[in-house]
């Protein structure tokens, strides 16, 4: 099609669920199609890798964020030649984050964009959260942008991933911020039951809830701050996990208290700020049992599309962010981060292929 712009999305997020690709095409702002989409399972070994990778030295951390972005760009080539992909403008890669803390003014994702250039031979864009910590903001979330232009006609836009954030227009302003962890955290005890995940909440369903643990998890800090807010693993690691390991319980009853939990939270914020109608994406949305907790809770109608979106959504609106970068426009919403200013972020690596 004329004038349209074709695309590969790269996400991967702190839930380690596995490596997104998703292929896409602008026609503008607005309209968009998705070709095509996978996820690419981590090995062990890698899984193993970028979970311990906080740990790394200094040295190894450079390492490795040339070894991912290798990784990364191998993937966009095997999925381009798998799927017969010739017209590509860029590739717009979240990469791996591995520390976040705003506070301090620094982020950082791994998956080296020259690297991954030079293993799929087409332009990257990158490192989209950096320039905005820098600028005061929190980096995160940044698919708000996405939802304000591509997912307009929903009240609110929540995604279920390792974290769960939320992004809606209030005063013709876009405000978004995390809610809670949940991926991240169901998966961790998920593995201590000898699985990668709660396969339809299948593990908190025989659970029961602790009250007293239920409790001191809703009475946390950070949800009585207002937003921008953003979480880390770090702050799941150091704060809620080790809230939860003080009790001497089933992991089963953790599973159990922590989705109770989750809803809950989730379903304040649908209550604070008023919302008929909510659009929900992402991994969490195969929780059926998190779902139907979520569901018996609140009286907002909730809105799961086609599986495409559910899955993909995030490699999409990371494909879009680059979209807004290649053409120098506003990605990057000051009224969602916290940052000084809307601006343009994003690093672009210049393909330096020659056939």
């Amino acid at each position: 099609m004329k004038n349209s712009t074709f695309c590969i999305g790269l996400m991967s997020g702190t839930s380690l669920d596995g490596l997104d690709i998703c292929y896409v095409r602008f026609d503008d702002d607005t309209h968009f199609e998705i070709l095509t989409a996978e996820t690419i399972d981590y090995s062990t070994v890698w899984k193993q890798k970028l979970t311990d990778a906080f740990l790394f030295s200094a040295m190894d951390l450079c390492e490795l964020d040339v070894e991912f972005g290798y990784f990364l760009g191998d993937q966009v080539k095997v999925f381009m030649q798998k799927n017969k992909i010739n017209s590509v403008d860029f590739v717009s890669s979240h990469g791996q984050t591995i520390f976040h803390q705003p506070v301090k003014h620094f982020t950082l994702q791994i998956g080296n964009g020259a690297a991954i250039a030079s293993r799929c031979h087409q332009k990257v864009v990158c490192d989209f959260r950096t320039q905005d910590v820098v600028l005061g903001g929190q980096g995160a979330p940044l698919v708000p942008i996405g939802d304000e232009l591509l997912f307009s006609e929903y009240d609110a836009c929540l995604n279920l991933g390792g974290f769960s954030n939320i992004s809606m227009n209030r005063n013709n302003t876009r405000i978004a911020f995390d809610i809670c962890p949940i991926n991240i955290v169901l998966n961790y005890f998920a593995t201590q039951l000898g699985s990668d995940y709660d396969k339809d909440g299948e593990f908190a369903k025989q659970g029961n809830v602790n009250q007293d643990l239920l409790n001191e998890l809703n009475s946390i800090q950070f949800y009585q701050l207002s937003y921008p807010k953003s979480l880390g693993f770090e702050w799941v690691k150091n704060e809620f996990l080790t809230l939860v390991d003080k009790y001497e319980i089933s992991w089963k009853d953790k599973l159990r208290t922590c989705v109770v939990h989750f809803a809950t939270q989730i379903n304040n914020i649908f209550t604070e700020y008023d919302i008929n109608n909510v659009l929900i994406t992402g991994g969490g949305v195969r929780n059926e049992f998190f779902i139907n907790q979520l569901k018996e809770l609140s009286n907002v109608e909730i809105i799961i599309p086609n599986n495409y979106l559910i899955d993909f959504k995030e490699a999409l609106i990371f494909a879009f962010l680059g979209y807004r970068r290649v053409n120098n426009k506003i990605n990057c919403l000051a009224s969602v981060t916290g940052a000084i200013s809307d601006h343009s972020s994003g690093i672009i690596y210049e393909s330096f292929y020659r056939n």
